[in-house]
């Protein structure tokens, strides 16, 4: 896999931002001065508190391995904030039948001195084309504003599920499996999440790899985080004493009434069985009366596990969003439920997959080939084809909602090709 820290910076967003007296350059992860200058920002950006000296020092070395660049006034000195930032990494994606490489994308930030001057886009453009160059043929990213990524061919491919659990109402239908729950310290919570998580990733579309800072954050080691003490963690051993499940949650006192809320910071379970053992926990937990998590797959059983699913709320919402930028490369790396002999006519407002393409499906493996056909089957732009991609979204509503011109037995046709056996899911952000 290529190491996104010897790809430089995009010449084009060089020289576009050169053109404002700004430098657009990498970070060197190295010089302490740099790093903490670049981490700093990257609080300030996303409206966090100016971190403390520990956090510092821990999150540049979790950036150490990232190819970080940074937009800086021209000749700024080493050490100063830069007015911009982003970081990048390659990572395996799951995809249906295996998995690809995918550069992620992460810690986008403009100053609020220096908006609305392009920046943004410099940077996100400067990705894209960083990510082609270097033949990597999928950029992904998780986002905090969702009106801003559609105009570089990024679109919500892995929709989540935010889950909000009235145990009283909701009750509890299903038995207890065999296997038994066990409390975790922090460290083994930590170490439980990093493995299972490895090993759950590989199971559904959509997942990517997880990293140590990650795990540190969510069990509660990381420095800087107000709620650290109030991390617990529980797993889920199976009838032959192997680890199939670990649950990192807080509890939260419910003012007024001496009950609390159950928040689930992550639920990861590589077996059925240890997925309602945890979720068992959770709902009847004495004196919780309600239970809340996020980033669940849209297919989780909960509802049924129930007596009474009104108890259950759940609320969809976009979470993975991914940019394919290799047609080929990304079509036929993935596999495919039934057959496909169709033609696409691809839109790409930054040209990087524009074209008209066959695409055939045999024995669940596809080929692509460029074709001059003078009519297509089906025609749509690239964040169209990116939602599809990963399983979990559908032709049939995206022709619906006008962003794919074909007839509905086509729509189908894509549906019951691109469809993933589970729902794609992304249990972290990046």
């Amino acid at each position: 896999m290529t190491d996104a820290r010897q790809i430089p910076v995009d010449p084009e967003s060089f020289e576009r931002l050169a053109g404002q007296q700004l430098t657009y350059r990498t970070i060197d992860a190295s010089s302490p001065a740099d790093a903490e200058a670049f981490v700093r920002a990257d609080a300030r950006g996303f409206l966090d508190a100016d971190p403390a000296a520990d956090v510092v020092e821990a999150d540049a070395a979790a950036i150490a391995d990232r190819r970080n660049v940074g937009v800086f006034e021209a000749g700024a000195a080493e050490g100063s904030w830069p007015v911009a930032t982003v970081n990048s990494w390659l990572t395996p994606l799951t995809i249906p039948g295996g998995e690809i490489d995918m550069w992620a994308i992460s810690s986008v930030t403009v100053s609020g001195t220096h908006r609305r001057r392009g920046i943004a886009r410099a940077l996100l453009e400067g990705e894209l084309r960083s990510a082609a160059a270097s033949g990597t043929p999928v950029a992904g990213l998780t986002v905090s504003e969702a009106t801003i990524y559609g105009r570089y061919g990024f679109a919500p491919a892995v929709p989540m599920a935010a889950m909000t659990i009235d145990t009283r109402r909701a009750g509890w239908a299903a038995g207890a499996p065999a296997g038994r729950l066990e409390y975790l310290d922090k460290e083994a919570l930590r170490d439980n999440l990093a493995v299972l998580h490895e090993v759950e990733r590989t199971q559904r579309s959509g997942q990517v790899a997880g990293w140590e800072r990650r795990w540190d954050r969510i069990a509660g080691l990381a420095p800087g985080n107000p709620s650290a003490a109030a991390v617990r963690g529980v797993r889920y051993l199976d009838q032959h004493g192997a680890a199939r499940g670990v649950l990192a949650y807080t509890l939260a006192e419910i003012p007024g009434a001496f009950r609390f809320e159950l928040k689930i910071s992550l639920l990861t379970a590589v077996t059925d069985e240890a997925l309602v053992a945890l979720w068992g926990f959770a709902l009847q937990h004495d004196l919780v009366d309600k239970v809340t998590a996020d980033l669940r797959p849209t297919d989780d059983p909960l509802p049924w596990l129930v007596k009474d699913p009104r108890g259950v709320d759940v609320r969809v919402h976009d979470h993975g969003w991914l940019r394919i930028l290799d047609v080929r490369a990304a079509l036929e790396a993935r596999t495919y439920r039934t057959p496909l002999d169709l033609v696409l006519h691809i839109e790409d407002p930054l040209g990087f997959t524009s074209g008209t393409w066959r695409l055939t499906v045999a024995d669940g493996r596809a080929k692509v080939e460029a074709s001059d056909a003078a009519t297509a089957d089906a025609t749509l732009d690239i964040g169209t084809l990116s939602a599809m991609y990963a399983g979990g979204v559908s032709a049939r509503e995206l022709l619906a909602a006008g962003r794919l011109t074909t007839t509905a037995e086509i729509a189908a046709s894509l549906d019951d090709a691109f469809r993933a056996v589970r729902a794609p899911a992304l249990s972290i952000w990046y």
